[in-house]
This record gives C-alpha cells, sequence and structure tokens, in this order.
C-alpha cells in the first residue's frame, strides 16, 4: 500500500516529466495536466472533499499571484524597459570597455552581469542576455552559452529579487532570513568555483583555433578569479544574513562587478596579460557588445560613456537597490510602519489550514514596478511606451504566470491531501539516515524538470520539511538542500538550454550543449552531497 500510494503520489510530478521532455509539451500546459491530475488522485484515492480541494488550489492560486507573479512582470518589465530605452545597450557597452581579455572580460559579462540579471529578473535573462553579448563579442556560441550556464546555476536561488527562497520559506513556515543563510553557507564552494570555471572555458581555445592547455588558462588572471569569487560571496552571505535573500546576488553581483572590473584595469594596464587570448579589436566595445538586439542602439553607441549617462542607464536598478534596502529590516521604522499595510486570511477549508499573509506595499514586487516607472521616466520613457513595454511584458509572461499558479496549486492540493507526505515517507524508508545525500538530486531532479528553482521549491520543498522532521535533521539545513540542488539543475534543464541556444542563434545543438555542461553539473552533485551529508551530523 505505501508503495502503491508513493507511486500514485508521483504522478502529477511524473506526468510533468513525461510531457515535458517527451512529449516537449509547453510548461504551462504539462503544469495544468499535473494540476488536474493532483485533484483528481485527492478525490478518489485520499478521499479529500471537493471543498478541501477547490479551496487548496485557490489558495495555492493566490499564493502564487502575490508575490510571485507580481514579481516576476515587476522584474521583467524593468529589464524590458531599460531594453526599450536603450539603457541596456549603454550598460553593456560600459562592462566591455573595461578590458580586451576574454577571459576577464567573460567573467565580467558571464560571472558578474549574469549574477546582476538573475538577481534583479531572472526566468532566463541571465542566460539570454550575457550569451549574446559573449557571442556578439566573438567567443564560440557554445562556449558563450556554456559559461553562463555555469554562471547562472549558482544565484538561481536568489533570482528574480529572491522569490524562490521566499517562496519556500513561506511554503513550509521557515524564517526567509534564515533558509537564505543556509542556502549561501551551502552554496559558498560552488560561488568559489564558478570564476574559475568560467575562466577555465573562456581561455580554451585560442585565436587561431587551437586548445590551450589548462595550466595556461588561469595565467595572470587566477588572482581576479579568486577575486570575483570572493567578492561576490562574502557580500553575499553578509546580507542574506542581514537583510534577506532579495538582495542577496544583486549586493554580491555588483561589489564583484566593481572589484572585477578595477582588478581588470590594474591587469590591463599591467601589460603582463598574454596576448593569446586579447580579443578582437573590432569587437571592443561597438555594438557588438550590444546587450540587447531588440533595442536600438544608433543613439547609445554614439553616447559618450560619462557619470550622467552611466547613471541614467543603471537608474532603474539604483532605485530598485535603494528601495528594497530602505524597506528592508535594516530601517526598522520604515519597515514595521509599512508592514501595518497588510492582509492575514485562511482559505482552505479543510482542518490545520495554513494563514496567508499578504504586504501591499512593503512587497518587492510593488517596490521593484515603483522603481522602474520612476527610472523610465529618468530614462526618457514616455507614458505610452512604459505601457506598451507593459502590455507586452503581460503577453510575454503569461505562460510563466499560468505555469506558476498551476504548479503551486498542485503543490497545495498535494500537500493537504497528504501526498506529499507519502512521498517522502517512502524516500525516508529507503534511505533512512542517508536521506541528505539525496536530497540536492531531488531538488536538481525539480529544476531539472520545470526549468525553475521556484517550481522545484513548491514541488519539492515540503517532501523535505518532512523527511528533516522524520529523522531528526535541522529543518532549515535540509530545506535549503533543495535550493543547493536546483543550482546543479539549472545547467542542465532543457528549457535553459535551449535559451541560451536561442540567445546565440544556434538550432540542433540542444544534445551536444548538454554533453558539455553535464560533467560540470554532476561533479557539482557529488560535492553537493558530500556537503548535505557533512552539514545534517554539524547542525
Amino acid at each position: 500500500m505505501d508503495a502503491l500510494s508513493f507511486v500514485l503520489a508521483l504522478a502529477p510530478i511524473l506526468w510533468l516529466v513525461a510531457v515535458l521532455l517527451l512529449l516537449k509539451w509547453p510548461a504551462w500546459r504539462a503544469a495544468l495536466g499535473s494540476l488536474v491530475i493532483a485533484c483528481l488522485l485527492a478525490v478518489l484515492w485520499w478521499h479529500q472533499p471537493l471543498t478541501y480541494v477547490g479551496t487548496a488550489v485557490l489558495e495555492g492560486f493566490l499564493m502564487a499571484l502575490w508575490p510571485i507573479v507580481i514579481v516576476i512582470i515587476a522584474a521583467v518589465f524593468t529589464y524590458n524597459l531599460c531594453v526599450s530605452t536603450g539603457a541596456m545597450d549603454t550598460i553593456g557597452r560600459m562592462i566591455c570597455s573595461v578590458s580586451s581579455d576574454r577571459r576577464i572580460l567573460a567573467l565580467l559579462v558571464a560571472w558578474c552581469f549574469g549574477g546582476f540579471m538573475e538577481g534583479m529578473a531572472g526566468f532566463g535573462t541571465a542566460v539570454a542576455i550575457p550569451a549574446g553579448m559573449l557571442a556578439g563579442l566573438g567567443y564560440p556560441p557554445l562556449a558563450a552559452v556554456l559559461m553562463c550556464l555555469l554562471a547562472n546555476g549558482v544565484p538561481t536561488p536568489y533570482g528574480s529579487i529572491g522569490i524562490p527562497t521566499v517562496s519556500l520559506a513561506d511554503l513550509v513556515g521557515l524564517s526567509p532570513t534564515s533558509l537564505a543563510f543556509t542556502q549561501m553557507v551551502q552554496l559558498t564552494p560552488f560561488f568559489m568555483a564558478a570564476p574559475f570555471l568560467i575562466v577555465l572555458v573562456a581561455g580554451g581555445i585560442g585565436q587561431t583555433g587551437e586548445k590551450v592547455p589548462v595550466s595556461a588558462r588561469l595565467r595572470g588572471v587566477a588572482g581576479v578569479a579568486l577575486a570575483a569569487g570572493l567578492s561576490f560571496t562574502l557580500p553575499a552571505l553578509a546580507v542574506a544574513a542581514l537583510v534577506g535573500p532579495e538582495l542577496t546576488v544583486v549586493v554580491g553581483s555588483i561589489c564583484s562587478l566593481g572589484v572585477t572590473a578595477a582588478l581588470g584595469r590594474v591587469a590591463e594596464r599591467s601589460g603582463k596579460l598574454d596576448p593569446a587570448f586579447q580579443m578582437s579589436s573590432s569587437a571592443l566595445p561597438g555594438e557588438g557588445a550590444s546587450a540587447s538586439a531588440g533595442a536600438s542602439s544608433a543613439a547609445t553607441a554614439a553616447e559618450p560613456l560619462t557619470l550622467p549617462v552611466a547613471l541614467r542607464a543603471w537608474s532603474c536598478f539604483i532605485l530598485i537597490f535603494v528601495l528594497l534596502l530602505g524597506t528592508s529590516q535594516l530601517v526598522p521604522p520604515v519597515h514595521e510602519a509599512l508592514a501595518a499595510f497588510s492582509s492575514t486570511v485562511t482559505v482552505y477549508a479543510g482542518p490545520n489550514p495554513g494563514a496567508l499573509s499578504f504586504s501591499w506595499v512593503n512587497t518587492p514586487g510593488v517596490l521593484i514596478m515603483v522603481a522602474a516607472l520612476v527610472g523610465g521616466f529618468i530614462q526618457g520613457a514616455s507614458p505610452r511606451q512604459m505601457a506598451s513595454v507593459f502590455a507586452a511584458t503581460v503577453r510575454q509572461m503569461l505562460p510563466t504566470v499560468i505555469t506558476m499558479l498551476a504548479v503551486l496549486g498542485c503543490a497545495k492540493v498535494m500537500g493537504y491531501a497528504g501526498m506529499i507526505s507519502a512521498i517522502s515517507a517512502f524516500c525516508i524508508g529507503v534511505a533512512g539516515g542517508l536521506y541528505p545525500l539525496i536530497a540536492p538530486w531531488i531538488g536538481m531532479v525539480g529544476t531539472f524538470v520545470t526549468g525553475s528553482g521556484t517550481s522545484s521549491g513548491m514541488l519539492f520543498g515540503q517532501v523535505q520539511a518532512e523527511a528533516a522532521e522524520a529523522l531528526g535533521i535541522n529543518p532549515t539545513w535540509t530545506v535549503a538542500l533543495n535550493s543547493l540542488g536546483v543550482a546543479a539543475g539549472k545547467m542542465l534543464s532543457p528549457q535553459t538550454l535551449a535559451i541560451g541556444l536561442a540567445a546565440v542563434r544556434v538550432t540542433g545543438k540542444d544534445a551536444e550543449l548538454l554533453r558539455s555542461v553535464l560533467p560540470y553539473a554532476l561533479g557539482f552533485l557529488v560535492v553537493m552531497s558530500a556537503i548535505a551529508l557533512g552539514g545534517a551530523a554539524l547542525v
């Protein structure tokens, strides 16, 4: 009976795997199918009344709409608006003017700027935009995507202003700040390793097409790679511990960008960099470095990179940073005043319902939207232009919104009906005290299938929490292991691979790209399992 219940409880997830990977359905259709299957099983096998199932779905929908969907729309709107005004082209030219060494440029674009885009927008922008920039600079297309995959996986739990972590913490009833810090502790080795891996890939092919020995690839830039990792990791750890997940990788990436650019300048002027790694002068830093092919850059390409131009280009992101930090727990009077504008409701009609809390002002989606509108005005966007970009953003993100609604509804039905308990009980029965070994792999599978760290947390976060309770393991540590696996799953997800290949205008190379990134992801997972088991014994 337990094995049968386990298989049936997995049915919504198995459906998702089958139709996404085998039938190539779009994610929103697959997720709606999973929701329907979960509801049918809840009624027919777990004998849940229709009112229980219906209110569980409604709770999931409401939880998805606020704050997840509003953050998704606001974050991508910010990016799209900056593309429309040409600000992204200016930002791209600023970054690409720092150095002519292709290893340093790869760090600046894939690691620093990619991390910033993940923290601000997520949802594929952190792979598509940097990969397109690198390909425009003359990097081999597959290498450009591979570097962005290596860079993008690690910060994924903090993407889109921390939505994966905030959503996961809300789902399982943990402190977002504690969960964010624990995740950063687990991810620290990978934050440190990623810049070195990017440099190794960037330096892998010489100017004449020959393979470069591994020892030569780091020559002259090993210190820059180390600094890029440290200057990202240490501030991110501090922000996660003191502020929470929303600004963790935003602050980390900005610090890393500043430090890497400064050291890159020093290395460039030292004359000690190997000329074999110098980019073609025709690619630096002109229109090939454009951040967005969709924006008209004729005006911005001719505009000198002065301080006012730079501040105008970065205005949306500066305002987001100021508003999120200024309303955080670091500023108690403001935080507490805005906390009064909130509501708490109970939706689920069955036993042991959860409470939904809605912050109407002090929530990232609202603050990002305010920053985008003010920043867009500073960048010269008219109200009509902003309205047009917003409408296009809503149309663009509608499939993602439907996916989030369906996944959250499915997760709530599975949790209230007892399906999550059936999955966790079976996993605990099989793995026993070694459960932490497989916990990151579970998170990886969720992201591999859905392409989303948020969806992985919604599908498997409760499994991890119940496993921790049953085994007497620290729940924050165990739930964080799901996000640890997300970092590997994001590199392998077919959706992420497709986004990267589309950005560099390459088709039919999915399998080749997967073979390239697979060794890195598997290596990450082995180390993650060791961290998971060792940490579970200590915390």
